[in-house]
């Protein structure tokens, strides 16, 4: 068991090409469980406890290869009595999300890998920069999970004014003053949605 448990963590996240590559299956599947990370991962690189959440919250997420941040993955689930069901998986940095999405991709090449624009909340607040994909290429992924993305910008030129893109603002990808601040993206997840709501 500690030999099959081993290789599949080796599986998941050391081999180029593909630990980096993630997809909407295995252990970030619609059926995940808390138990499914711990026969993959390993019980020592599994943790469940809580964490911070959105605007100084808290709440209960399991997370794996917690003391390596370059791998830490955190799972929030919808069911959080059996660990089961994820709401959305935090994928970590250097990892490749469904789609081809990597963190400090810019706009542009985002914009690129989903065939369209797309909208996203201004920045300079809790839920700042956020962006969903209601249509294209990334709204449409194998495994029916749901990308996210956090984007930032890199600079915030003095003599320009940011305001059009800050705040609870609704911006869209063609946005040019976005170029100019170099905007990229800075965090990334999949979800799915709630049971209730599947087809």
């Amino acid at each position: 068991m500690l030999v099959r448990t081993s290789l599949l963590a080796l599986l998941a996240f050391a081999t180029p090409g593909l630990a980096e590559e993630i997809a909407c299956e295995g252990a970030f599947a619609i059926d995940s469980s808390a138990a499914r990370l711990i026969e993959i991962y390993g019980a020592d690189n599994v943790v469940t406890g809580m964490v911070p959440g959105p605007e100084g919250t808290e709440m209960l997420a399991t997370t794996v290869f917690p003391d390596n941040s370059r791998k830490t993955l955190q799972f929030v689930w919808w069911d959080e009595e059996s660990l089961t069901g994820p709401s959305y998986v935090d994928l970590p940095s250097k990892s490749t999300a469904p789609g081809g999405v990597r963190i400090g991709m810019q706009l542009k090449e985002l914009e690129a890998l989903n065939g369209e624009a797309f909208d996203f909340s201004g920045f300079g607040w809790d839920y700042g920069g956020y962006a969903g994909f209601e249509t294209g290429n990334l709204s449409d992924l194998p495994g029916d999970c749901i990308l996210s993305v956090r984007l930032g910008p890199s600079t915030y030129p003095e003599d320009v004014d940011t305001l059009p893109v800050t705040g609870d603002v609704t911006v869209s990808s063609t946005e040019p003053l976005l170029e100019v601040m170099d905007v990229r993206v800075e965090s990334m997840s999949i979800g799915y949605p709630h049971p209730d709501f599947r087809d």
